[in-house]
């Protein structure tokens, strides 16, 4: 007969991720930044990216939520940097 174990586990991790996805839903906040200041784009990050941890908190050391949480952080961060450079090229274009 084949025992399997830690499904008590996943199951955790998984209704933990649930919960924490419903956290993370609607809106996070608003950051503004300079796109001609890498400063301020580099703050806008760290904000979205602090903005993401204080939802996820309570189940930061669940795996399957700090994964989804990275994925989450790294899309926003290309957003954002993808914004800046829009930004950037519309004001060359408008020069």
């Amino acid at each position: 007969m084949l025992k399997i174990t830690g499904l008590d586990k996943l199951q955790k991790e998984l209704k933990e991720a649930e919960q924490a996805l419903n956290d993370l839903d609607g809106e996070l906040g608003v950051v503004n930044f300079d796109p001609h200041d890498p400063a301020s784009i580099e703050a806008a990050i760290h904000s979205v990216n602090r903005m993401i941890d204080s939802r996820i908190e309570p189940h930061a050391n669940n795996p399957i939520v700090r994964s989804l949480a990275d994925q989450m952080k790294e899309s926003y961060r290309e957003n954002i940097l993808q914004k800046a450079a829009e930004a950037r090229l519309q004001f060359d274009e408008d020069e």
